[in-house]
Formats: structure tokens, sequence, C-alpha cells
């Protein structure tokens, strides 16, 4: 079962560790910090920052990933997204698209949002196609948006409006539900 839990303290080392990993870097925008200590000042100020949110996605109990919210105190309503899956075991068995589910609900229900927007490498098929499941459109496209290991890379520009959530939440929990990835 995925599950989403409050990122605590605790967690600091691993995300270091999991954001370090080479097919968790290679999807990200920015380079992971080069050392422990700069991580650590970056983890305390994010956890510090009502303006971001970030859980810990869970597989069996066990951290499996990482997602975040952020611009959650602008007046529009809006935060930006963004999420991976740091524990190898876990990626490829639906652990992304049921903790998407999850965090959508925290984001439209919890926290009262009415947009959620999310960058993607467009290369990154297999993020594109789980945020297109989970009901997310394409609102552009940024061309040679991201410097990444030398070579310029486009962008994606996806977003989710709560309603569209709202329309889409039960089939999507549904089938969650059905593989076992999920709470019914």
């Amino acid at each position: 079962m995925i599950d989403l839990r409050p990122l605590s303290e605790d967690d600091c080392e691993r995300l270091f560790r999991w954001r370090r990993e080479p097919e968790v870097d290679r999807w990200m925008s920015d380079l992971p910090a080069l050392t422990l200590d700069e991580h650590r000042r970056w983890f305390d100020e994010f956890r510090g920052d009502p303006d971001r949110r970030g859980w810990i996605i869970t597989h069996n109990s066990g951290p499996a990933g990482f997602l975040t919210l952020t611009g959650l105190r602008s007046r529009h309503r809006r935060a930006d997204w963004g999420w991976y899956i740091g524990d190898a075991a876990a990626r490829g068995r639906g652990a992304g698209r049921a903790a998407q589910a999850l965090g959508l609900d925290l984001a439209f229900d919890g926290l009262g949002l009415e947009k959620v927007c999310a960058e993607v490498l467009a290369d990154n098929d297999v993020a594109l196609k789980a945020q297109a499941a989970a009901g997310f459109r394409r609102e552009g496209y940024r061309r040679r948006h991201v410097l990444k290991d030398g070579v310029f890379r486009d962008v994606v520009l996806l977003a989710i409006l709560a309603e569209e959530w709202r329309e889409r939440r039960e089939q999507v929990r549904r089938g969650l539900a059905t593989a076992n990835l999920i709470a019914a």
C-alpha cells in the first residue's frame, strides 16, 4: 500500500541519498546538493518555510519517495508540485500514480488549492504518462529551458484544476484501490 506521511528530521539523510541517485537526478531540473551539510541547510530551510510542504511517499510503510508542494501562500490558491520515487524497489509498481492521487487529495481538499502545476522534462515519458493519467493537462512548452549535464532540455508545463480532479478522482482512486495500491 502507498501512503503519504509528513516529512520528519529523520528523512534528511535519506533524501540526500535519493536525490544523488542517477535515476532520480536525471529527471530533476536542479543539481543535487554536493555535501550533506549543504543538503541539511536546504532541508531545514524547506521545513521552516510556510510556503512549502513535503511528504514522504511510503510503500508498505517504508519510505519510497518524496512529494512537494510549493507556492502555498499564493493568493491565487495554486501551487507547484514535484515528486519522485527514490527507492528503486518501489519504481514501476504504481507508487508514483498512487502518491499523485493522495497528493491531489491533500492539495485540493486538505489545503484548499484551486490549481496544481508541474514542470516535467519533455523526455520523461513515465512522468508525463503518470500525470496525464491523474488528469493533468498540458499548458505549455518551454524550449531549451533547463541546462542539465551540459545539454539544454525542453520542459512541458502541466496543470490540473480542483474541479478536474474531482471529476476523475473516484475513477482514479478505484483503479488504485483495485490494484491494492491505496486503501479503498
